[in-house]
């Protein structure tokens, strides 16, 4: 991997050289994918699969080749498996509705009275969709609570689900504290209670090898803006067996096999769940994004991210703030992605995130301030807000100590 592959971060911010810790929002992208954009809208800007001159069957093939790249990413069975969606938020989202309009025997999956268990540590994205089905059908709605340290309570986990349990939604690593949830076995207790388990993996994607036949989840949903790629296009996996039973989040366009008045048949898969003109020129830059993580070691980068978590939080601990003190929420667990933390001053008083991240972006580092759309995991702190530095696989220890300098920097003058 080369720095300078990522344009954007050869500037300056307020006349500092720009330090980018902000990539658990959204990561900068190579060259290879801000080329592909213009090369595909310069040469097969085209509708795909519904087309028979040249230009369509270009696009057609380029995107499927993108949708078998993701396949063998996530080591799908098969690209039936992958459906394209906006992100993440559109994954869940059509995934919780078709759950809840989905009919075995003459019953719905989800009825009165069943249960949807979700963790206390979950983005939004994965906890409103699963409240609207729940309102929808009259299921409730259970949470797993944390232990002392942060990190999901099995045990508590165990005596929550039960019979009733239809759905077990959570991260695979948590987009506040960078923790990495142990999900083959929430998998495997979701799967002895008769619940299918859909994984949020949107801070894993970027940095876990991801192995779906391993995992044994039966949903995974990730974004590629996230992955080096473009905005606007996600995936959501589903197992093939699930797939061809649930019915279709939205009509018309590509979904369709046949339609009439009296009655629509639906298309195979994926195409059963992708209504309209797909993100074509996404999907093909995607494919780029997905080639350039592919041209490097994946396992010995994710070794080197954790590893880069750890000293993140080292030289966090090691800092001189003025009198203040360091919070490292989760501190010591295993982590990838992102660390947050707060400062209190000498007299025990918090700092506002705000007013650090602010500081810090007038040192040219930028960083995340605020609930991290985490509420409920926020309000489980005590705290307004963290502060959240995230990495990605262009970061490295020069970044960690403009850091700390920035951040010692901004205590002085908050102390």
């Amino acid at each position: 991997m080369n720095r300078q592959d990522f344009p954007i971060l050869n500037q300056t911010v307020y006349g500092k050289p720009l330090i980018y810790l902000d990539n658990a929002a959204t990561t900068q992208k190579p060259q290879a994918v801000i080329d592909a954009i213009a090369y595909a809208y310069s040469t097969f800007n085209a509708n795909i699969h519904r087309g028979v001159h040249h230009l369509s069957q270009v696009a057609t093939e380029e995107h499927e080749k993108a949708r078998q790249k993701v396949a063998d990413f996530i080591h799908a069975q098969s690209s039936n498996e992958i459906i394209f969606t906006k992100g993440t938020t559109s994954s869940i989202n059509m995934l919780a509705w078709s759950l809840g309009e989905w009919k075995k025997a003459g019953r719905y999956m989800i009825e009165n009275g069943d249960e949807i268990v979700v963790s206390t540590l979950e983005h939004h994205s994965n906890i409103v969709p699963w409240q609207m089905l729940a309102e929808r059908r009259g299921a409730v709605l259970k949470v797993v609570p944390l232990k002392a340290d942060q990190s999901i309570d099995l045990e508590a986990f165990k005596q929550l689900i039960s019979p009733r349990t239809k759905i077990v939604a959570m991260a695979h690593v948590s987009n506040v504290m960078g923790i990495i949830n142990p999900v083959k076995e929430i998998a495997e207790m979701a799967h002895q209670a008769g619940a299918l388990f859909a994984m949020d993996a949107a801070q894993s994607a970027p940095h876990i090898v991801l192995d779906m036949q391993d995992i044994d989840c039966d949903f995974c949903s990730f974004s590629a803006h996230k992955m080096y790629g473009p905005t606007g296009i996600g995936v959501l996996y589903g197992k093939e067996s699930l797939l061809q039973q649930l019915p279709p989040a939205e009509g018309g366009g590509e979904m369709i096999e046949h339609v009439s008045f009296e009655r629509t048949t639906y298309n195979t898969l994926p195409y059963k769940f992708e209504a309209g003109t797909p993100n074509f020129i996404g999907s093909y830059a995607f494919g780029k994004a997905l080639d350039y993580i592919c041209s490097l070691d994946k396992k010995q980068l994710f070794e080197e991210e954790m590893a880069l978590c750890k000293q993140l939080e080292e030289a966090l601990l090691k800092g001189n703030y003025s009198g203040s003190t360091i919070e490292i929420y989760g501190r010591g667990l295993q982590k990838v992605g992102a660390v947050s933390f707060n400062l209190r001053n000498a007299q025990g008083q918090l700092i506002h995130p705000y007013d650090i991240g602010v500081l810090l972006d007038r040192q040219g580092v930028a960083v995340r301030t605020g609930h991290h759309c985490a509420e409920p995991l926020i309000d489980h702190l005590q705290v307004p807000g963290t502060v959240r530095a995230s990495i990605a696989l262009y970061t490295d220890e020069s970044d960690i100590r403009a850091l700390i300098n920035a951040l010692e920097k901004a205590a002085a003058m908050l102390a």
